[in-house]
């Protein structure tokens, strides 16, 4: 128990890190128009202002083939705090106003079910040596149980912004939605598609609940919930922004027709799997097609954590329970 606590603790720093060196470069790139996005809105003081009104100048001047040389930017500690206070200003003022729709959505679940899978394999590397494909769809390195944890993260702890929760109430509430969601999704995938990608009690996790509901994943759960409303969810949502142009819209729009798709063969290869197990044959082209391309070979060199037996239950990869 304590041990995969401590080895739970170490993985969120470690992407606690990783999302800090990520967001300072992406704030770093951004950083000229962040910068003038908050002196024109009078957010800094006038030394602040004129010192980018001297540098614009000057790189305006530099890009006409003038030979002019100045002073670039160069803000001390004390003046680079205020401006990103400022920013913080901006950014909680754009969230005040927002109202989270499809395209936050779409982008939300995109990146949590790359990211998650990424962190998910990394976890099983640190705590069982152990390399192998986890996705969860068909198409793509995609694990949609994180791509939905965080969206309903964000909508969650975006909610809980709104009325100032607590630190703890945040812990909490993330650890009753994180276990939630791996219940309803652990059974949903058994029940429905015969398969089964974790078990804690087959695994001999400490402190297992359910077959899909341990302690210490409840505690990863609530820690995750605060630091994604501390430091991810509103830098997040901040940047990603609301769809203002029509690439954007047409972009998210192929995205969540490609996802869908994903997801909804995903679960035709699951259902033919069981079913060719079974020997019922195909019912028609498509159920063919399946077959033809998706094959049980495919399908546990694709799912290497699953193990599907010939009467369509399925067993954790990693235990052989």
């Amino acid at each position: 128990m304590l041990l995969s606590i401590i080895s739970l603790v170490v993985t969120v720093a470690v992407v606690m890190l990783a999302i800090w060196g990520i967001t300072s470069f992406w704030a770093w790139l951004g950083r000229g128009k962040r910068l003038r996005g908050v002196c024109e809105q009078d957010l800094v003081s006038d030394d602040i202002k004129d010192t980018v009104e001297r540098t614009r100048a000057l790189r305006a001047a530099q890009k006409l083939g003038h030979k002019e040389q100045g002073p670039v930017i160069r803000l001390s500690r004390a003046q680079l705090r205020e401006v990103r206070a400022a920013e913080r200003e901006v950014r909680d003022s754009f969230l005040d106003h927002l109202k989270i729709g499809w395209y936050q959505i779409v982008m939300i679940f995109f990146i949590g079910s790359v990211l998650g899978l990424l962190l998910e394999e990394v976890w099983m590397f640190i705590t069982a040596g152990v390399t192998e494909s986890r996705v969860g769809l068909v198409w793509g390195p995609f694990s949609p149980l994180y791509g939905a944890g965080a969206v309903l993260l964000t909508l969650v702890t975006f909610q809980l912004r709104r009325v100032h929760a607590k630190g703890w109430m945040v812990f909490l509430v993330s650890m009753v939605v994180g276990g939630l969601l791996e219940q309803l999704t652990g059974w949903g995938m058994e029940t429905f598609m015969g398969a089964v990608s974790w078990d804690y009690i087959a695994g001999g996790v400490p402190g297992a609940i359910t077959k899909w509901v341990a302690v210490p994943f409840l505690f990863f759960w609530g820690l995750l919930g605060y630091i994604w409303y501390r430091f991810i969810m509103p830098d997040l949502l901040y940047g990603l922004g609301i769809p203002t142009t029509k690439r954007k819209v047409i972009f998210v729009t192929l995205l969540s027709v490609y996802l869908i798709l994903d997801i909804f063969m995903t679960i035709m290869c699951f259902d033919r799997r069981a079913a060719r197990d079974a020997g019922i044959p195909p019912a028609n082209a498509f159920e063919e097609w399946v077959d033809e391309h998706y094959s049980n070979a495919f399908m546990s060199e694709r799912f290497q954590n699953m193990v599907i037996d010939g009467t369509g239950n399925a067993y954790d990869a990693l235990t052989g329970q």
